[in-house]
């Protein structure tokens, strides 16, 4: 068989594991770029601000509360993932671990949840970029008909397939362009972020905060919030804000000291996010309160975007530099985010799960190519069919994310645990990291894809769209899952010899 010259395909020897290299470039990130890309993925100053409003609106003050709740799942999860990256580091990460513990079926549902989910937040993600491009260009100029540009389809299709189109370009690029552009974009928004929470403690203190509202204890107690349906649907929104620090795993050929350093990445990754994310809410609540006039962080008039709000009130004359921070948030992680589904479809082409020209390994940048133009096409064309048919089907298929995200980690979770059940008593350290935490994990997360998915059937759910009575999340998230069981149905018939477990082998 001749192989193109760009062409890596699993013609290198399998280890005994199963598994083999795809001639990505190898030590290119260590432990610290890794962090960085994981927290420019997960994007905390664009996730806060779309994230608190209607998160306050489900439970209040308890915020802390829950955005501490949904950080123990994903630290769990992470454990798992840890522990999975340690005895087999490879790039398909969910889509390979699920095949190594459960065949060929299920490890190829777990990559296209992952592909899905991350296809659908690269449209969103540059939606959001256009959004505060021309809000900038509004604050520059000191002319608020600038922003207005967005609401022009045709203007806001193009600039959006043009930030999509930058985005794959660098990431294209390899990690080593990807790794000097999101030092500058992180390190910015973090550091607007500081001032931000600096700032609302300062007024709080000073006494010219909007509603100055003491830090009490029972902000942190879960069991405070009034309602299951609202502890629920407020953990659903905080697992979304969390959600993208495997990305760190996703590099693991990439990485020096791959059996270590991205393990290490998701963990500190997570902590720093909730870190991050205490900082801010914690000093947003005291500052504005959780009312629903005003300023207040409760008004559902604030909820869109509360840094919108807010950053006149707390930062003066230097608001625009929330504007800019949430901008290269956004931009930020529309680039980092094409690392996870390129080379996710990198290693599904490697080991025969989908048409070889997707294992396809650029000679000058080693990075995925034929992969990786195929996720900004992919990204491009849902925009531009979603936008263009409906606004509503638009922002109900990003709430249907939570549905995915936690069906793709339940998945990856309970591989750790199925696939080292032969070692998980054999250690303190086995019991916890290889079966109790991941197993923890993987249930609760699948817990809530349950609850998730029958609360979406109501048509309340989301914008309140509906197909048939039945609510649009519902019907967009379970069709997307859907639709992956249909190319994976394809995909058997094409390529035999991943699904009959020629390609990659189960267990140790």
């Amino acid at each position: 068989m001749s192989i193109k010259p760009e062409t890596s395909v699993a013609t290198s020897s399998p280890d005994r594991k199963g598994l083999s290299e795809k001639g990505l470039k190898a030590g290119s990130v260590g432990l610290i770029g890794a962090v960085v890309i994981g927290v420019s993925c997960i994007a905390p100053a664009y996730t806060l601000t779309a994230a608190l409003g209607p998160t306050v609106s489900e439970v209040g003050v308890h915020l802390p509360a829950i955005f501490l709740v949904g950080f123990i799942p994903m630290l769990l999860v992470a454990f798992g993932y840890r522990e999975l990256n340690n005895a087999m580091p490879d790039a398909g990460t969910s889509f390979t671990w699920a095949s190594r513990a459960f065949g060929p079926w299920v490890g190829w549902m777990g990559g296209w949840g992952l592909i899905a989910a991350t296809i659908i937040v690269l449209s969103n993600l540059a939606a959001v970029a256009v959004d505060f491009f021309y809000l900038m260009l509004a604050q520059i100029f000191g002319n608020p008909e600038l922003a207005d540009l967005t609401t022009i389809l045709p203007l806001n299709i193009a600039t959006t397939l043009a930030f999509i189109a930058l985005a794959c370009w660098i990431s294209y690029r390899g990690m080593e362009t990807t790794k000097s552009v999101q030092y500058v974009l992180v390190g910015f928004q973090l550091l607007v972020l500081g001032w931000f929470a600096v700032a609302a403690f300062s007024h709080v203190a000073n006494g010219t905060a909007f509603d100055a509202t003491s830090i009490a204890p029972d902000w942190f107690n879960p069991f405070a919030v009034e309602s299951f349906s609202a502890f629920a649907a407020g953990v659903s929104l905080s697992i979304f804000v969390y959600w993208g620090w495997d990305v760190t795993l996703t590099m693991n050929e990439e990485t020096r000291n791959p059996e270590k350093t991205p393990g290490r990445a998701a963990t500190v990754t997570v902590v720093v996010i909730v870190l991050i994310y205490m900082t801010v809410s914690l000093s947003t609540l005291s500052f504005a309160g959780v009312g629903d006039t005003g300023l207040g962080a409760g008004n559902p008039e604030n909820q869109g975007s509360i840094f919108a709000v807010l950053a006149g009130p707390v930062m003066g004359p230097f608001a625009i530099l929330m504007s800019l921070a949430i901008l290269s948030s956004s931009a930020a992680s529309l680039q980092s985010t094409f690392v996870s589904p390129a080379r996710t479809l990198l290693s599904m082409g490697h080991y025969r799960a989908l048409p070889l020209k997707f294992g396809r390994v650029s000679p000058t940048y080693k990075s995925p190519s034929y992969a990786t133009i195929a996720s900004a096409v992919a990204a491009a064309g849902f925009y531009v069919v979603t936008r263009s048919l409906s606004e509503n089907a638009l922002w109900d298929t990003i709430t249907a994310l939570g549905m995915m995200i936690c069906f793709y980690y339940g998945i990856t979770a309970l591989s750790c645990v199925w696939f080292f059940r032969s070692q998980a008593f054999g250690s303190a350290h086995a019991f916890f990291f290889k079966f109790l935490a991941p197993l923890l994990g993987g249930v609760m997360l699948l817990v809530m894809f349950v609850k998730t998915s029958m609360d979406s059937m109501d048509p309340a759910y989301g914008s309140g769209s509906s197909l048939g009575g039945v609510g649009l999340v519902f019907v967009l998230g379970i069709g997307v899952i859907l639709l992956g069981v249909v190319l994976m149905l394809v995909m058997a018939r094409l390529r035999p010899e991943f699904f009959k477990g020629e390609v990659i082998g189960r267990g140790l």
